[in-house]
């Protein structure tokens, strides 16, 4: 029997959920809530958000949105726990167990950490200046969120690999003084998908107020921007988004609208009388030899040559294209089907079908 493991990610309610919480978060935790062998725990870190924001409203409305997201992108409740941070007492008192076995030196070097001590140092203030005790204990925090529950998986970005080292060491240190109580947690970083830059080439964070907000992006530029945009990225390469990128994805959409308005468009009046029967769809080389014996020998010989060869040639790309979707649509690879369908209104129909048709 396959032993069944523990997998368990979290998201911080500061703020409305952002692009880099889906690629980073959202869409690994959903993937692996649905393997069979695997017990998903997800939660919604307001303990953590208090860090950050001492906003209490702000905090309730981004547990909603942030779970609104969650179920949107596919997230099935019956088959996880799906909690929110605050409603587990034990994790806080796990964590003050934890703070007594983590050792100081271990918490000064978390990056949160040292990432404001240098930013003090360089603005000529105390290293310490602004520095709570949540912001140096939330490596503990952390831990007792991932330990609680024994997890054995935690998806995470690059950024955040480092708190789960640490994790590991409380566990050891812990389970060396009282018994085996905890097991080691391991970070699972997905190597096709780079950290998402936010709007000025930071890593995205809702603490730094550079995130792309979904939301605002849709009263924008409209629903289909965003859908275009995430289907159309390769999640392996970096990617910077604002509004320059998303005014280029805007131009891209209206290109494909105003093609296929066009194509159905042409197809106002037409008969089923005029429909080319399947498979008479002309090769290449029928359509740049007309008279070629691959032609004249088609049992629909009589019914393709009547079609001006302009659309027995638009037909034919057609066909390339629609084997290609079909293909990109099976493999779920999304980012071959919108490029296709760009390259397609933007060099074969619109660069060559219109430019002729629109002076014959």
């Amino acid at each position: 029997m396959t032993e069944r493991r523990r997998v368990l990610t979290g998201i911080t309610t500061t703020g409305t959920p952002h692009l880099g919480n889906y690629v980073g978060a959202i869409r690994p935790a959903v993937a692996a809530s649905q393997a069979p062998d695997v017990d998903s725990f997800l939660f919604l870190a307001d303990y953590h958000a208090l860090i950050k924001c001492d906003d209490p409203d702000r905090i309730a409305r981004s547990r909603l949105a942030i779970a609104a997201t969650w179920l949107a992108c596919g997230l099935d409740p019956q088959r996880v726990v799906f909690y929110r941070q605050s409603d587990v007492p034990e994790i806080t008192e796990l964590t003050w167990l934890l703070t007594c076995v983590a050792g100081k030196g271990l918490l000064n070097r978390a990056h949160a950490y040292k990432a404001a001590t240098d930013a003090n140092e360089a603005a000529g203030n105390d290293p310490d200046a602004g520095v709570t005790m949540g912001l140096f204990c939330y490596p503990v925090l952390m831990a007792a969120d991932i330990l609680i529950f024994n997890a054995h998986s935690v998806p995470v970005g690059r950024d955040q690999v480092q708190h789960i080292e640490m994790a590991r060491d409380m566990a050891s240190s812990f389970n060396h003084l009282y018994g085996e109580h905890f097991v080691l947690p391991e970070a699972v970083v997905d190597e096709q998908v780079a950290t998402l830059p936010g709007l000025d080439g930071r890593k995205m964070s809702k603490s730094l107020g550079n995130t792309v907000d979904p939301l605002k992006v849709m009263e924008t530029y409209g629903a289909d921007i965003i859908r275009l945009w995430a289907l159309s990225v390769d999640f392996t390469e970096d990617h910077r988004i604002g509004d320059e990128i998303l005014k280029g994805v805007g131009d891209q959409y209206r290109k494909l609208r105003n093609t296929f308005r066009y194509l159905l468009g042409a197809l106002d009046g037409f008969s089923e009388e005029e429909r080319v029967p399947l498979g008479t769809v002309p090769q290449r080389s029928e359509v740049d030899c007309p008279d070629s014996a691959a032609r004249r020998d088609s049992p629909h010989a009589g019914t393709v040559p009547e079609l001006p060869e302009l659309e027995r040639y638009m037909l034919h790309l057609l066909a390339g294209l629609d084997a290609t979707l079909r293909h990109a649509a099976e493999s779920y690879d999304f980012n071959s089907y919108t490029r296709a369908l760009s390259d397609f209104c933007n060099e074969d129909l619109s660069a060559f079908y219109f430019d002729i048709r629109k002076d014959s």
